[in-house]
């Protein structure tokens, strides 16, 4: 058990909280950053590293690891505290501070917190007939393509993630087959168009019934509506079924939320004096989230809540290059 005093606490360690804590280090605040996963950026570095991110300004394409790695290394400017592997479970809030307590017994007592939580804790949407095949030739993500080489992979789902997983495993596998329950796809069009161009077929209205082989999967059997069912060669499956959001015990803490989201002003203020928010976690009329909007609100959410820290301070910093 431990307890830190600081300036900002930032309760989430995802790209908004590693850009709020480089800002926070800009405006001279001593911050703490908490987050329940074991390493620093968030969905990012949990599920997509490989993945190419496209709308973050500056970078016509950056890879997840490599734009994860810049932030760290941006955040560390600010010498905050880490504080992973830890779940922030109770927030209190009194005139002069905010105090968050973790599962670990530690506590962090703060001037102003800032929420950059994303979606909250998540865990992926279950593949039926993959009960009991996770880690023999079955995954819900891919943190590396490397182990994929050579083999048929067959990617269940129509979202972004089983699109750019298809249009990276394209290229080194032996075969790639996206299997999809509808004949509309939630992914972006120009990923769809992508994948439409590769050799890789796409199954619609169409289902995984099952999954053969020992000790890991060989075979899968793909059901398409009104037909018989078929099997295909499959050394690996990835269940890109998208994955259900949590946002834990946050929503016991007295903070408005709304369809899961934290609502804000333009300040990017809760409901709670001192308590703030930014990134993909946020809702306010006009929301888009995307990484590119989470940078911003972090700049909003931390020079605002420099005021709350030290009253003589002012929103408007200045800017970076003048040297404040």
């Amino acid at each position: 058990m431990a307890h830190l005093d600081v300036d900002l606490v930032i309760i989430g360690a995802g790209p908004t909280g590693l850009y709020a804590a480089y800002y926070a280090g800009f405006r001279q605040l001593r911050v703490a950053v908490v987050d329940s996963l074991p390493e620093l950026g968030g969905q990012i570095t949990a599920m997509y590293p490989e993945k190419q991110i496209l709308d973050v300004a500056g970078f016509p394409s950056v890879k997840g690891r490599d734009l994860v790695e810049g932030l760290v290394e941006q955040a560390n400017t600010a010498q905050p505290e880490y504080l992973l592997d830890r779940t922030a479970t109770g927030l209190e809030h009194t005139d002069d501070d905010v105090t968050v307590s973790l599962d670990d017994g530690t506590t962090v007592t703060a001037k102003a917190a800032l929420i950059t939580a994303g979606i909250g804790k998540f865990s992926p949407r279950p593949l039926p007939a993959g009960d009991g095949w996770l880690g023999r030739g079955m995954e819900f993500f891919v943190p590396s393509f490397a182990p994929y080489a050579g083999k048929d992979v067959v990617i269940v789902g129509g979202g972004d993630s089983a699109f750019d997983w298809a249009i990276h495993l394209e290229p080194i596998a032996r075969s790639v087959a996206l299997v999809h329950r509808r004949d509309a796809f939630r992914a972006h069009e120009r990923s769809v168009q992508q994948v439409r161009d590769l050799d890789v077929d796409i199954i619609t209205k169409a289902q995984v019934t099952g999954m053969f082989g020992e000790p890991t999967v060989a075979e899968v059997e793909i059901t398409v509506d009104g037909q018989e069912p078929v099997r295909r060669p499959a050394q690996a499956v990835v269940a890109a079924l998208g994955f259900v959001a949590d946002l834990g015990p946050l929503q016991h803490w007295g903070i408005e939320v709304q369809k899961r989201h934290v609502v804000v002003n333009a300040a990017m203020r809760t409901n709670l004096e001192r308590v703030f928010a930014a990134g993909d976690i946020t809702e306010y009329p006009g929301k888009v989230r995307l990484i590119a909007v989470g940078f911003g609100e972090a700049a909003t959410a931390v020079n605002n809540a420099a005021v709350v820290v030290d009253p003589s301070a002012h929103v408007f910093p200045g800017h970076s290059s003048e040297g404040t």
